[in-house]
Formats: C-alpha cells, structure tokens, sequence
C-alpha cells in the first residue's frame, strides 16, 4: 500500500465546510475592508472560499489572538499554542473580530 498524502488541508472535509446557507456566497465586502488597530482581540475563523490568500493551518482555526501589527494587506496576529506564542500573517478574510462587553453595551 502507498503511505496517504499528508499536504497541507489534511484532514479539513468537516472543520473547513461552510454552513448550507453560506455555499457559493463571497462575504461582503466589509470583511475585507474592517480595520484592526494594535491590541485588537480577533478569532481566526478560516474561510474556505480564498485558500490561496494567505490561508493560515487547520491547527490555528477557531483561536483567538491579538493584533500586533500590519503587514502589507495582512494582519500580524499573535497567538498561543500551549505555551508557545506564534506570529500568523493573516489577511483581513479570515479574521473576525471578538467583541467586548463595552461595546456590546454601546459605551
């Protein structure tokens, strides 16, 4: 028997499908124009739709991070695996923002 590949969206079929009502959309076009300041709370939510726009690994979808900084049209997110923090170039796609308590209040 031949070993199976092991490439680079391994293991993907349900943790990088889309619910029923959001196959074959684009997301809007303010998800792709949100501006994150430094030391802005995001989740990596990876979408599925742009695989060759700086899709980060499977390992880092549903973490939430920090934004550090700006880095061409991407983000760089700080974030935790274990103990270790790692520094992900995400771009705007794949990033959703967390909301505070504050702002959920409207102060």
């Amino acid at each position: 028997m031949v070993k199976a590949p092991r490439g680079y969206r391994n293991r993907t079929r349900r943790l990088l499908r889309k619910p029923v009502r959001e196959k074959g959309s684009i997301p809007r076009l303010s998800t792709y124009l949100r501006e994150y300041r430094v030391g802005d709370k995001v989740a990596i939510i990876i979408n599925p739709s742009f695989p060759d726009w700086g899709m980060p690994h499977r390992r880092f979808h549903g973490l939430t991070g920090t934004v550090v900084g700006r880095r061409g049209e991407a983000y760089e997110v700080e974030v935790y695996l274990g103990r270790k923090r790692k520094t992900l170039f995400v771009p705007p796609v794949h990033l959703k923002p967390l909301s505070t308590a504050a702002e959920r209040r409207g102060s």
